[in-house]
């Protein structure tokens, strides 16, 4: 694990990020707001990892597109190096780009079938006018991420998912990046192959010294690279802190629910421990509950949680969660 002392290397501040939907019934048209981001805020440090974590739909994705403003956001204060990218024109942002980089999701879908794995790394020098051999850098990528220095003559279809993903990796490390967005790097890759990506992300951080915001649903994947983590529930962050205090010592129920379903190895304690089920689902974020935003699913829930919405406090243990009556 990094310093704790390290500089901050990103900054977010109070993150909005509100999406309008239109319907047009015939007779008149309905516009309706969702608020998939509410006012978020963390820190990542240099050479650092912060986990945000949540079920679908919680807001996670909407924050990593936000902090490389790939989507506007509505508000807020998003300071990459101490500069608030929010404020910056098109041609400010296209050079900051080069220092932040995101690997999606799906591998086969960010990659363009019609494009050499070669090309497609070498892309982002093109982009950004970057001289020198190309070659050179590509083969020197690919063996980067555990690659032949023959697959850059292949085509995406001709690759593995895991070995897709390690090209989408090459590609974000191109441009030499400070900070990479991890949206859900392996939650499309068969289990036996996850753990080698997570590794290799631990690897190339380590040699490389960048940061990552790595953005999972799974807990478990997540405490093995992160430093800090974000639990965000409908939007809201509603746990922040060190990795072993959120882990060791929950504070909030919504991270006790979410760890209490993460499978133990040891099968005699695994059989012995109490799963908390949630019950419902996630209410819509177009008519959130008032007050705290948890309270229709939880165990804990009084008419405080109803009338008062629970703002980040700092616990005993160290890590802030937002809750009235917290474990």
């Amino acid at each position: 694990m990094t310093n704790s002392h390290a500089e901050v290397l990103l900054s977010v501040r109070n993150l909005v990020k509100n999406f309008e939907l239109r319907a047009n019934t015939g007779i008149r048209k309905t516009q309706r707001i969702v608020q998939a981001v509410a006012d978020v805020s963390f820190d990542v440090k240099v050479g650092q990892t912060l986990g945000l974590v949540g079920e679908s739909g919680s807001g996670k994705t909407t924050v990593g597109r936000s902090v490389l403003q790939l989507i506007q956001p509505t508000s807020g204060e998003v300071i990459f190096e101490g500069e608030d990218l929010t404020k910056m024109s098109f041609e400010e942002l296209r050079h900051v780009r080069r220092q932040m980089q995101i690997v999606f999701q799906d591998p086969f879908a960010s990659l363009d079938p019609k494009m050499t794995v070669g090309s497609s790394i070498a892309e982002p020098l093109v982009v950004q006018g970057v001289g020198g051999n190309h070659q050179d850098k590509v083969a020197e990528l690919l063996d980067l991420v555990g690659l032949s220095t023959d697959h850059a003559k292949r085509f995406p279809h001709e690759f593995s998912g895991g070995q897709r993903q390690r090209v989408g990796i090459a590609r974000a490390l191109a441009l030499d990046p400070k900070l990479i967005v991890l949206d859900e790097p392996v939650s499309a890759l068969d289990v036996s192959i996850q753990a080698g990506v997570v590794n290799l992300f631990g690897d190339l951080q380590k040699r490389l010294g960048m940061s990552y915001v790595f953005i999972a649903h799974d807990l478990s994947v997540v405490r093995h690279i992160a430093d800090q983590v974000a639990v965000m529930y409908l939007g809201k962050i509603v746990e922040i802190g060190d990795k072993d205090a959120v882990y060791r010592n929950p504070s909030h129920p919504y991270t006790k629910a979410l760890l209490s379903a993460v499978p133990l190895p040891d099968p005699k304690i695994e059989r012995s421990r109490h799963r908390i089920m949630l019950e419902g689902d996630v209410p819509s974020p177009v008519n959130p509950p008032t007050g705290c935003r948890f309270r229709t699913r939880c165990w804990k829930a009084t008419e405080l949680c109803a009338v008062e919405e629970p703002q980040l406090v700092v616990r005993s243990t160290g890590q802030q969660s937002a809750c009235h009556f917290p474990e």
